[in-house]
């Protein structure tokens, strides 16, 4: 009976297997990152912070990324090339959205990466960055590239993939 209760060691191929996904997701997850941050960069998106919450015990992700905008046609516009960047070159979509139809606190959660897109007095209201103080916070400037060097991944999906193909093509 003790036998059946006892946990199964892993075999060698399963313990390379489940590194080999481990290093996927964590490249997935880069590649989220770095994408987001450049759909902020090419709307001029203001104030960008990552906040790195990996050794956060109680965290809900990986990372925020925080910014603001100056109005709610740009913070909707940030949204929506921040969805593109990453839809487009990684064929991930976030599992949920939050804020649009107002647009002063717009949120897109992609599991790992959580996206906050602010009005200005909005975001001084929260102070998200100061609720995750014992996190590092790096904060991204406009005129140097992301710090996070995206990977080619493959897309998941057969229109994600069409898409980065015709992309690659222009």
């Amino acid at each position: 009976m003790l036998k059946n209760l006892e946990k199964k060691k892993p075999t060698a191929k399963k313990a390379l297997k489940s590194k080999k996904e481990e290093k996927e997701n964590l490249l997935e997850i880069e590649n989220i990152l770095h994408f987001a941050i450049e759909g902020i960069l090419n709307k001029k998106g203001l104030d960008v912070v990552c906040i790195d919450l990996k050794k956060i015990n109680s965290s809900v992700c990986d990372y925020f990324v925080i910014c603001h905008g100056t109005s709610n046609t740009h913070v909707n516009a940030l949204a929506d090339s921040v969805e593109d960047e990453v839809r487009n070159n990684t064929g991930q979509k976030p599992t949920y959205r939050e804020g649009f139809a107002n647009a002063e606190w717009i949120l897109l959660d992609f599991i790992d990466v959580v996206v906050h897109i602010f009005q200005e007095d909005i975001r001084n209201f929260y102070k998200l960055e100061s609720l995750w103080a014992d996190a590092p916070i790096k904060k991204i400037e406009p005129s140097k590239p992301a710090e996070v060097k995206p990977k080619v991944i493959k897309p998941k999906t057969v229109s994600a993939k069409k898409k980065v193909a015709e992309k690659s093509k222009k």
